[in-house]
């Protein structure tokens, strides 16, 4: 535990498992005060507060529907009014559609895009707004490696994650320097979207080629989010951070 983030007012989307529950638990731990959105899961979301509140007795989860923007924009401001202001967000909500192209439906598409890329441009919108009045704030958006590489029957996921990555460097270039915009682009991280136990077999073959010999885990891309929020990332913005082994190499 540190306090390299003492005070600083954070919010994380999708925050109730996988890699949003390692980011709100490790900005806990260096000091953060901390509010987290999910959707539908409340077990699991009372768990990951729990954890989170060993570190930050003020934390608090707020359920919300990313892809519906009126639940969206309340979040931002539920997180804004319970933390007294928004120092970071992360945008971490997500979900994976895998269906070859000409079987996946328009209303398959929309979801997928609805979640991951509006969802993303929502929330940062809303908390920009009120980081544009305060004079300063950071955003840290998750993308995918898949937004490079593609893969098949992923159509609708990788666009949305490419779709991201763009957002983030127009945000940047608007918004600096004021306001520092990044994104980290995990490879395939144990969590139950994108584990090992849900990848087919053609999958884990693609996976084993990672130079690193293995998976990430949640943590891992939590680490980065950390230091992205802190004292030491002052002079990085619009920048796409590969997280992942190795899968990808610019």
């Amino acid at each position: 535990m540190n306090d390299s983030l003492a005070g600083v007012r954070i919010l994380v989307t999708g925050g109730s498992r996988g890699i949003g529950r390692a980011t709100a638990i490790s900005l806990a731990s260096a000091g953060a005060r901390v509010a987290f959105g999910y959707h539908g899961d409340d077990a699991a979301a009372a768990v990951t507060l729990a954890d989170v509140r060993v570190h930050d007795a003020s934390a608090c989860s707020i359920e919300a529907d990313v892809a519906k923007e009126a639940e969206a924009v309340g979040m931002v401001q539920r997180a804004i009014e319970g933390l007294g202001g928004l120092d970071v967000v992360v945008n971490n909500a997500g979900i994976l559609h895998e269906e070859g192209l000409l079987e996946t439906s328009v209303d398959a598409f929309d979801t997928v895009i609805a979640v991951n890329l509006r969802g993303t441009f929502v929330v940062g919108r809303e908390a920009i707004r009120h980081m544009v009045q305060q004079g300063s704030g950071r955003v840290i958006n998750i993308a995918s490696d898949l937004g490079y590489l593609g893969r098949e029957r992923n159509s609708a996921y990788c666009a949305s994650k490419a779709g991201i990555g763009a957002m983030t460097r127009a945000w940047a270039l608007e918004f600096a320097p004021q306001i520092l915009v990044n994104a980290i682009a995990p490879g395939p991280v144990d969590t139950d979207m994108l584990g090992a136990e849900v990848m087919s077999e053609a999958q884990r073959q693609k996976e084993s080629a990672i130079p690193l010999g293995r998976i990430g885990r949640p943590e891992e891309i939590a680490n980065m989010v950390t230091f992205l929020a802190g004292p030491q990332a002052t002079f990085i913005t619009g920048q796409t951070y590969g997280v992942n082994g190795g899968s990808v190499m610019l």
